[in-house]
């Protein structure tokens, strides 16, 4: 029997990075899977890393971990959250990591001695990368990071206008997004830069056939016809695209545009009739101006870039909405609260209805973090940790309980209290990438623990990222700092979640929940967080 023939829809951009490729791709996902059909996205990053594991979070965002321990660039979690579906490392590819395997099969002798090139080597380790990814898919979504003109993006563009001639016309979509600006002065959308983007990659030997127009304030159907004009794609294959209020919003003002429709009709794909009712009820609460607020304070320090921690906003919010309320985030730098005096520190920490302290490597903001775990043991504010914030309360907690040097080694490898230290495995390898505890493990509840009650179940999956671990020698001693242990890896006997006691809701885990929310479908740890804020 033949094999399934994957459709490839590609998505580039031009004029200028930020556009919003990746929820341009991951819309697309979503309108195709709400078709019935089977989807899987792949994104391609010029950047000579192997992978995202050691790129900075303030310039980059969040590093997305998958089920199977990859570390990713973030559109990723803009991916799963709008397919709903887990990825795995073989939908994200770095051009570092293709150079990597070309360079090691050299040295190996597998090119017998050939010269070795960008064209036809490192390409078609490219396009073998990609068509693995779409193996048994009816459609298989790549994004292309940077914008046309980069440098770097060059040989995944190459590599994505060889494959459409391999794979025929017939079975691949260039989808090209562009940023149309408007001009105050004389009152009109400049369609200019767009027309010169799809002449850029025209001149590569890719012809876009649908066009996604982003501007920041709606534009009239007429610019259009002049893209059309002037681009070469007809008026139906054009999508203009605002600024949305929410990012949840984008495949329905895709639908709207019939972009989905076209796509299935060029690729000619048997699809059908779309099913968007639960999307647009995720739509209409993220849009509810009359939802009451609760005030979370996220106290971290790479606060000038959301995108750090955009899993968990996004996963914050989701839980929200779930709830009918709105979640309202508050920043809280953790270097400045931790040399705030007390009654500042105070009035900043019972401003907000709970606090989260999210994940995070280094020694930078830490007695920050550890002071606010502690305003929540002692004035029973509702704490959510995430990873490190599991770190911060158990080190809070034994503080607290007298071991006034306790602390993790990550922070002071000489301390006589490691509450927290790296696993015999783990010890030099901290400035390494891709060596940590990472991606799917397991965690079992003690019954009728809160954790237990959030979830429902005492047997859980979850990702993780994380080198240094809860000393099992200490947790003996939880009980009489104000905590428990009550979840644990069963292989291991590692800790994975802590909780408070007699507390109104204490929670930290050593995975990471984020990664697991979708829009449609919260996490609990989130619910139940959000829940407690509610009754207060």
């Amino acid at each position: 029997m033949a094999e399934k023939q994957t459709k490839f829809v590609f998505v580039t951009g031009g004029v200028l990075s930020g556009l919003g490729k990746g929820i341009t791709a991951a819309s697309i996902g979503n309108l195709l899977k709400a078709r019935g059909l089977t989807v899987n996205i792949q994104k391609c990053d010029p950047y000579l890393n192997v992978d995202a594991g050691m790129l900075n979070p303030r310039e980059h965002g969040e590093c997305f971990v998958t089920k199977d321990g990859a570390e990713t660039d973030l559109d990723l979690g803009h991916y799963e959250r709008f397919i709903d579906q887990e990825l795995t490392q073989t939908s994200s590819v770095m051009s570092g990591r293709v150079l990597l395997g070309v360079i090691e099969a050299e040295r190996a002798g597998k090119y017998g001695g050939g010269t070795v090139q960008i064209i036809p080597h490192v390409t078609r380790a490219m396009q073998q990368y990609i068509l693995d990814a779409g193996k048994g898919y009816d459609v298989h979504i790549v994004e292309v990071g940077g914008t046309v003109g980069d440098y770097e993006s060059q040989g995944f563009l190459e590599a994505i206008r060889e494959l459409g001639m391999q794979v025929g016309r017939e079975n691949c979509l260039y989808v090209h997004v562009v940023y149309m600006p408007y001009l105050g002065a004389s009152h009109e959308f400049k369609t200019k830069p767009a027309q010169n983007s799809v002449r850029d990659i025209r001149g590569l030997g890719i012809a876009p056939d649908v066009l996604v127009c982003r501007s920041e304030t709606k534009a009239p159907d007429s610019v259009k016809e002049k893209l059309s004009l002037f681009c070469g794609v007809t008026p139906n294959s054009i999508a203009l695209l605002p600024n949305a209020e929410t990012i949840y919003q984008v495949p329905l003002t895709l639908e709207d545009t019939g972009i989905a429709d076209v796509i299935c009709n060029k690729l000619r794909l048997k699809a059908a009739k779309p099913n968007l009712t639960q999307w647009r009820e995720v739509v209409d609460r993220a849009l509810n101006k009359k939802a009451p607020k609760v005030t979370i304070g996220v106290v971290a320090k790479y606060l000038d870039n959301a995108d750090t921690y955009m899993s968990v906003f996004e996963a914050v919010r989701a839980a929200a909405w779930a709830q009918n309320t709105a979640a309202e985030i508050q920043w809280i730098d953790a270097e400045k609260l931790a040399a705030m005096s007390e009654p500042d520190a105070q009035k900043t920490l019972e401003a907000v209805d709970g606090l989260l302290v999210p994940g995070g490597f280094g020694t930078r903001g830490v007695d920050g973090k550890i002071r606010a775990a502690t305003y929540a043991l002692d004035h029973k504010k509702p704490y959510l940790g995430l990873c490190y914030g599991l770190h911060m309360m158990v080190i809070a907690a034994a503080r607290r309980a007298g071991l006034k040097d306790a602390n993790t080694t990550e922070v002071n490898p000489q301390t006589v209290h490691a509450v927290i230290a790296t696993m015999a495995d783990q010890k030099g390898k901290e400035n390494t990438g891709g060596t940590m505890r990472l991606g799917d493990y397991d965690c079992t509840f003690q019954p009728g623990s809160l954790a237990a009650k959030v979830y429902g179940t005492t047997a859980i999956v979850e990702r993780h990222r994380h080198r240094y671990e809860a000393m099992n020698e200490y947790v003996s001693k939880y009980e009489s700092w104000g905590i428990r242990a009550s979840g644990t890896n069963p292989q291991s006997g590692l800790v994975e979640v802590i909780e408070g006691i007699d507390h109104p809701f204490l929670l930290a885990s050593q995975y990471h929940p984020e990664f697991k929310s979708r829009p449609n479908r919260p996490h609990p740890m989130f619910v139940g967080f959000i829940q407690s804020l509610l009754k207060k």
